[in-house]
């Protein structure tokens, strides 16, 4: 079953409000291309960005933070033992952490990765439509970090990934399908311009884990962001002039979302 829902829907509205009044600790181990856009976009939304990346740091700051992302966007050799150490950390801890697989499958060396980082147990995996192919053992004819594949086309992956793993699993696309295996959930309403900004896939990953932090649901939190991401993200695009406008739009308009004082 497919329902549709927008960030209107009440659990939406009263998770943002709850991000808000508590400011979740939000962990971010993510490509070094969207490091700090990451961290505004997450403080715009009104969460506390940590970009905490030392090996001998991440298993403590793992344990203490709300959630967690780990993205391999950009990963080197001496990434991988932080990442591998803040997801172990974490789910000692009982920390929500998000996954996501950039550019998995054609790549040995994240894939592998990956695939340890799985063992671990994230609540959320977030990708495009080829990388949740790719994760199922599929061909989604992706190009590096781009797919080339329709998110509707992954549905059935992500139901099969999100059955094996026990985690959400988030595809990203015009319409971004969410499910835990069984319920999948279509959230409309983002805007091709934003794939022209680099990055906001990844930042999506990171309000997941924020959004985890006050979620009594992975399934929850995967949908509140999509849909407070896709929210933005319309509302920027039909702003501006360009990449460049959509990408201070989009934070001006996470910072905008649920605060009536400042709708015009």
């Amino acid at each position: 079953m497919t329902l549709e829902r927008t960030w209107t829907d009440d659990s939406v509205t009263k998770d943002l409000a709850q991000l808000r009044a508590t400011s979740p600790l939000t962990h971010c181990l993510t490509n070094l291309v969207v490091t700090g856009f990451t961290a505004n976009v997450l403080l715009a939304v009104g969460a506390s960005p940590a970009m905490v990346i030392a090996a001998e740091e991440v298993e403590d700051f793992a344990a203490v933070a709300e959630g967690l992302l780990v993205n391999v966007g950009t990963v080197t050799s001496a990434d991988t033992d932080a990442m591998n150490r803040a997801a172990r950390a974490a789910r000692a801890a009982r920390t929500p952490w998000v996954l996501d697989p950039v550019a998995v499958g054609p790549l040995r060396f994240r894939t592998e990765l990956v695939g340890r980082l799985l063992e671990h147990g994230p609540s959320i995996i977030r990708g495009n439509a080829s990388e949740i192919l790719a994760l199922v053992g599929s061909s989604g004819g992706g190009r590096g970090a781009d797919s080339t594949s329709d998110s509707r086309e992954a549905i059935e992956g992500a139901r099969e990934l999100a059955t094996r793993t026990g985690a959400v699993v988030a595809v990203s696309g015009a319409v971004d399908y969410i499910t835990d295996g069984e319920e999948v959930v279509g959230v409309p309403g983002g805007h091709v311009l934003l794939t022209k900004v680099t990055g906001s896939g990844c930042a999506l990953g990171a309000v997941m884990a924020a959004f985890l932090g006050v979620s009594h649901a992975p399934l929850d939190a995967a949908i509140g962001a999509s849909a407070v991401f896709a929210a933005a993200g319309e509302r920027a695009a039909a702003k501006a002039q360009g990449p460049g406008g959509l990408a201070v739009g989009l934070l001006d308009e996470l910072y905008r979302l649920g605060r009536p004082e400042l709708v015009a």
